[in-house]
C-alpha cells in the first residue's frame, strides 16, 4: 500500500512552519494574485516564495503554488510572468484555467488540476493526464466509491481533500458573494454570506406576510434565522483506512485562511493517523484522541462530506462561528531567548501569566511552540505570576526574539459557549 502524502496549507511563513515540523510531505501556498484565497491578505510574494520554497525543501517537503483562480484576457501577461518566476522554485502549480496550463507546459512547469476544474469521473481525469497533468485534484461532490474508482482506472495521480472547510455550491462555483457585494469567490474574494444566517419563510403572495405551511400567518416566533446554507467542517479521521484503500496519492487539508495552531494540530493528526493506519494499529481510542485534537483548534460542526454519497446527510451546521474546544489569547512577546538555558523571557503585555497556564508562541521560524508554564522567574526570583507591563521567565523549547505569545484556556474556561 503506497503511502499518501499528507498536503498542508500554508498561508503565511508561520502557517509553512508549522506545517513542516508537523511532518506535512507537501505545502500549497499562493501569491498575491490569481489563487482561491487572495482576499486572505497574507500569501506569498515574488521576495518570500523562493525562501518558503528553500525550507520546505530544506525540510524534505514539495511545494504547490496554486494559480487557480478565473484568469482574465488582460491577465495573461501577469499569469505568464508568475509562471516563469516561481518555475524554478515550485514543484508543480495547481491550476484551473487552459491558458495556465499552457504557460506550465511551455516553462517545463509539472502542473496538477485544481478542484476547480470539478473533475468528477475517469474519463476526465484521463484527459487531462494526456493533457500533462501530473496530479487531479477530484470535485468534493465525489463519493468515496467515486474516488475509489477513478484512483484504478484513471492511471494519473489523484487527490482530494480529507478535512477542513466546505462550500454549499459545486467545488466551490458560487454567485453568492459576487451577488451580494461584487466580490467574487471564483477570483478567490468570498465574503462567505453562506456563512450567515438567514430568514427563511413561506409569505403570502398578495401581502408578504409571513405564513404557515397551512397557510395561515405565521407567529413571529415561528420565524428565526438559521444558518441554512453553512457547510459543516470535512473531518476524515473516522475513515482513515477507507482512504488508504481508496488509493488516493495526496490528503489534502483545507485551510490556507486559517491560522498557524490549526495547521499544526491538523497536519500531526492525520500524520499520526496515516502513520498508525498503514502499521495496523490505527484504533478507535486513537482516532477519538485524533478527532479531539483537531476539535480544539478553528472548526464548525464534523461531517463526513459527500464521501458517503449525495446529496449528503447532515451536512449544514447549527452555529454561525467556530466551536472550537479552546481558545487563544494575546498575551505577550518573546523579548529574549538563552539557549544554553533553554528559557524564554516574555514581555507581558495583555493579560496575566501565571504558572500552570498553557501558552502558544508563534513566529515565521518558530512555527507552533505549546507548553503548561512549570515555574516562573524574574532574575533570581521564583514568581507565581506576572502581570501585565512585566516580565518573567520560563523553560521553553527553541523560540525567537519577537515571536507572539498566547494564553491558550479552553471555552469554558473563558465563559465562551462551547
Amino acid at each position: 500500500m503506497k503511502r499518501p502524502e499528507i498536503l498542508a496549507p500554508a498561508g503565511d511563513m508561520t502557517c509553512l512552519q508549522a506545517a513542516l515540523q508537523n511532518g506535512a510531505d507537501a505545502v500549497y501556498l499562493g501569491l498575491d494574485a490569481l489563487n482561491m484565497r487572495v482576499r486572505s491578505g497574507i500569501n506569498f510574494t515574488a521576495r518570500t516564495l523562493p525562501v518558503a520554497c528553500r525550507r520546505a525543501h530544506a525540510a524534505g517537503a514539495k511545494v504547490y503554488l496554486t494559480l487557480n483562480s478565473i484568469v482574465f484576457d488582460s491577465e495573461l501577461a501577469e499569469m505568464r510572468r508568475m509562471v516563469r518566476m516561481s518555475a524554478k522554485h515550485v514543484d508543480a502549480f495547481i491550476v484551473s484555467d487552459f491558458a495556465v496550463m499552457l504557460a506550465c507546459k511551455e516553462y517545463g512547469a509539472p502542473f496538477h488540476v485544481s478542484t476547480q476544474m470539478s473533475c468528477s469521473n475517469a474519463e476526465s481525469a484521463k484527459f487531462f493526464r494526456s493533457f500533462g497533468a501530473e496530479r487531479v485534484v477530484l470535485a468534493r461532490e465525489c463519493s468515496l466509491g467515486e474516488v475509489r474508482g477513478i484512483c484504478r482506472r484513471a492511471g494519473v495521480e489523484v487527490e482530494t481533500f480529507v478535512h477542513g472547510a466546505q462550500c454549499v455550491a459545486e467545488s466551490g462555483r458560487c454567485f453568492l458573494s459576487h451577488h451580494a457585494y461584487g466580490k467574487s469567490a471564483c477570483r478567490g474574494e468570498c465574503r462567505q454570506p453562506c456563512r450567515r444566517q438567514f430568514l427563511v419563510q413561506a409569505v403570502d403572495r398578495y401581502t408578504g406576510s409571513p405564513i404557515m405551511p397551512d397557510g395561515t400567518r405565521a407567529p413571529s416566533f415561528e420565524v428565526t434565522p438559521h444558518t441554512v446554507m453553512s457547510a459543516k467542517d470535512l473531518c476524515s479521521l473516522p475513515y482513515v483506512r477507507q482512504l488508504l484503500e481508496a488509493g488516493i496519492a495526496s490528503w489534502k487539508i483545507e485551510g490556507r485562511a486559517r491560522n498557524p495552531e490549526y495547521v499544526a494540530a491538523t497536519v500531526s493528526a492525520y500524520r499520526d493517523a496515516r502513520d498508525a493506519a498503514m502499521k495496523g494499529v490505527y484504533t478507535k481510542a486513537m482516532c477519538d484522541s485524533l478527532v479531539e485534537r483537531v476539535s480544539r483548534v478553528f472548526h464548525r460542526e464534523f461531517a463526513f462530506g459527500l464521501f458517503n454519497g449525495r446529496p449528503g446527510k447532515d451536512q449544514f451546521t447549527d452555529f454561525e462561528d467556530s466551536i472550537a474546544s479552546a481558545v487563544k489569547r494575546q498575551l505577550g512577546i518573546v523579548r529574549n531567548y538563552y539557549a544554553k538555558s533553554g528559557v524564554a523571557e516574555v514581555l507581558v503585555r495583555d493579560r496575566r501569566l501565571k504558572v500552570g497556564d498553557t501558552v502558544q508562541i508563534q513566529g515565521p521560524s518558530t512555527g507552533v511552540v505549546e507548553l503548561v508554564v512549570d515555574a516562573l522567574r524574574r532574575d533570581a526570583d521564583e514568581i507565581r505570576a506576572a502581570d501585565k507591563g512585566s516580565w518573567a521567565t520560563f523553560k521553553c523549547p527553541r523560540v525567537r526574539i519577537g515571536d507572539k505569545v498566547f494564553l491558550v484556556e479552553t471555552r469554558r474556561k473563558c465563559g465562551e459557549s462551547k
